[in-house]
């Protein structure tokens, strides 16, 4: 224990200080070069319902006729195409070369906007095609 006196003459007492705990040594995590390959099926908490969401390649541009993960039922997808930063970058990219009339063009262009997929049955989300 330490004392310390200060001006006043009193003597106060401090606990020994003891540096906080290290947690040892580093861990080592692997490193890979290799790509990751997409996970196909992925697990979506909301509340106390499971829904399970199965991501395919066979997402594109079209409607897909896949399983839905969340009724089960065969189904074809329902697209909804939503714009995304590429479409307001392109639109913005319209308005600075001087063709601020055509600036919506990219709004009416199937291609410059995400085409997302829904279940036509029970209405859950099913996957996303970003173009190229």
């Amino acid at each position: 224990m330490e004392k310390n006196t200060s001006m006043g003459g009193e003597a106060h007492t401090y606990p020994p200080q003891n540096p906080p705990p290290y947690p040892g040594p580093p861990q080592d995590y692997p490193v890979t070069n290799q790509p990751q390959a997409m996970p196909m099926q992925a697990t979506v908490i909301q509340g106390s319902n499971v829904v399970p969401v199965i991501v395919t390649n066979a997402m594109g541009p079209n409607s897909a006729t896949i399983i839905c993960g969340s009724c089960g039922q065969h189904i074809t997808t329902r697209v909804e195409r939503m714009p995304s930063v590429r479409t307001h970058l392109f639109a913005l990219l319209i308005c600075l070369i001087g063709c601020w009339p055509c600036a919506c063009l990219p709004y009416c262009v199937e291609t410059c906007n995400n085409a997302d997929h829904y279940c036509p049955n029970c209405n859950s989300y099913v996957g996303s095609y970003r173009g190229a």
